[in-house]
């Protein structure tokens, strides 16, 4: 096997080799821009990855197809040194009209008629024919330049070399972007939670992720550069190389083209986000000022200011951004279109649940039913209330358990608020007692309310009080009212006032337990007019509250 047939079927291999790279990078991007122009019934003759002619016309009962695949037949049996030879114009007639064949040294390779024509460019049949000549020259030329052991290994060199710098830089990219990932994770870890990276925490898995996109992306673009010029400096494969140089400065240029285009639409989107923010912010100013009690608006509650803003925030924002939508860049397009869509029947969904909590809790703001801090009973949970959101209410009960409330059910119960009337004077707590009519209500009032001043929790500013609540047929009702500064420590204060209350009880022989009687006893049981003030009791005690 001589050198040169050596070298040609290296060369071969190699551009097999490319070849293959060349269609897994760029696919259907690069194709002939000849070969996105062929209709039914046409075939384009290629050599070495080069359009030299279309067929259009049936020739000798050989349609398009079967003239071009003889046609690269004959080229392909031409020996190297045929192929640096001229090729010669025949001009011929025959019944159907003129052609002229393209022949090399005697040999025909194909021939070119009226039919294969493109009407639209309005050439004769002998420009195409010279323009067929030059782009099959240009092929054979690069096809026995290709083998040249020279061209080979020059080709070689410059691949390996622009190889070595390829991964070189793909090693940089990596290295850079471990680094660069390693020190903001550095930085995350080293902040405390009270820091403005603490949002970064949570989401480092996405940080990553676009890290990883942002390095595949490098990579990416370095193969591709990579690929363009080792296809360029083969003569076989040199027009792949041109087509992905092309392709890529074509990408670029649209989009410049596009972004210089938009610029108009841009500064105005942003001229309009810029005057929201600026009536949003300065809507933000009168409510904090409403909120510090600077500012009073007929309507405007302090406990209302914050929704209130919300609210005006959201409706503001939504006008700007209805506003600029029309000049956002593709605004029009059909893929926005298709994801607004898509939006709004999500949207129309899946909101209406959500859109029944936050009318509720609109509700629920609007009417002052609640706030933070407020000691409530809902249905059979009773605690304070923590947080009031837009889709929610969060209390604690007294067992230090956080209890969500859905807002919707909130508006459908009835709330009952111990510390909204209490101002100063503190959540108010009651408890009750029975006592048989012979016990002297003076003394039952006194006796009550000196256990509530025993009663740690429970205030002795405002003074406990008394009610009777009933007076039914065994026995009197009475209800202990007193106030406490700790909602949430009610039961411990309740349990502590219930010992106490015991204790009084006790200690001046007044019995709890309520009689029920079997018999009407044989005496009245009255309390004598000198017992009205028995101890603890005071001669002053004459009034229902003391």
């Amino acid at each position: 096997m001589t050198s040169t047939r050596a070298f040609s079927k290296l060369a071969a291999a190699l551009s097999f080799f490319l070849l293959a790279c060349w269609s897994f990078m760029a696919g259907a991007t690069v194709v002939a821009p000849a070969a996105e122009q062929v209709q039914a019934g046409e075939a384009i003759l290629l050599h070495n990855f080069r359009p030299i002619v279309t067929f259009r016309a049936t020739f000798l009962g050989a349609p398009p197809v079967a003239r071009a695949r003889k046609s690269e037949q004959r080229i392909n049996q031409l020996t190297p040194a045929q192929m640096v030879q001229e090729i010669s114009l025949t001009p011929f007639s025959f019944d159907g009209g003129r052609g002229i064949t393209l022949t090399n040294n005697d040999n025909i390779l194909f021939a070119l008629v009226d039919g294969d024509l493109d009407p639209q460019e309005k050439l004769t049949l002998e420009q195409a024919a010279e323009r067929a000549r030059e782009a099959l020259s240009a092929a054979l030329l690069a096809d026995a330049t290709q083998r040249r052991p020279e061209v080979l290994l020059k080709g070689v060199g410059l691949s390996v070399a622009a190889t070595v710098i390829a991964f070189a830089l793909l090693w940089l990219i990596a290295r850079a972007t471990r680094l660069l990932v390693g020190r903001l994770q550095r930085i995350i870890e080293e902040e405390d939670a009270g820091s403005k990276l603490r949002w970064a925490r949570h989401g480092w898995l996405l940080v990553q992720r676009i890290s990883q996109l942002f390095m595949g992306f490098l990579w990416l673009s370095v193969a591709y550069l990579w690929l363009t010029y080792v296809l360029a400096r083969f003569p076989l494969t040199e027009p792949l190389g041109e087509r992905l140089g092309d392709f890529l400065l074509d990408l670029l240029e649209t989009i410049g083209t596009s972004f210089i285009g938009a610029m108009p639409s841009l500064t105005t989107v942003v001229v309009i986000l810029f005057m929201t923010k600026a009536a949003n912010d300065a809507i933000g100013n009168f409510f904090q000022a409403a909120k510090d009690g600077r500012v009073h608006a007929p309507g405007l509650h302090s406990d209302t200011v914050s929704a209130t803003h919300r609210l005006v925030t959201v409706i503001v924002w939504g006008l700007g951004i209805a506003i600029a939508y029309p000049f956002i860049p593709m605004s029009n397009s059909d893929a926005f279109k298709g994801l607004s869509v898509m939006l709004g029947f999500m949207f129309t969904l899946g909101s209406a649940g959500i859109v029944n909590q936050l009318m509720s809790g609109l509700v629920l703001v609007y009417a002052r039913a609640l706030s933070v801090g407020d000691f409530v009973e809902i249905g059979d949970n009773a605690g304070v209330v923590s947080q009031v959101g837009v889709l929610s209410t969060k209390i604690i009960n007294m067992r230090n358990e956080e209890i969500t409330i859905p807002n919707a059910v909130l508006v459908g119960n009835p709330i009952r608020n111990f510390s909204r009337l209490a101002g100063e004077r503190g959540t108010l707590v009651s408890t009750k007692v029975t006592i048989g009519y012979d016990t002297p209500w003076r003394q039952v009032h006194a006796m009550l309310i000196a256990a509530a001043k025993q009663t740690p929790g429970l205030r002795p500013v405002p003074t406990p009080f008394v009610y009777q609540k009933g007076l039914a047929d065994w026995y009197v009702e009475y209800e202990l009212f007193a106030h406490m500064d700790k909602p949430l420590e009610r039961i411990p204060v309740l349990s502590a006032l219930h010992a106490n209350i015991q204790d009084q009880f006790n200690t001046y022989g007044v019995q709890i337990m309520s009689p029920h009687f079997n018999a009407q006893p044989a005496n009245n049981l009255v309390v004598p007019p000198d017992a009205w003030h028995a101890a603890p009791a005071t001669p002053d005690s004459g009034s229902g509250k003391s």
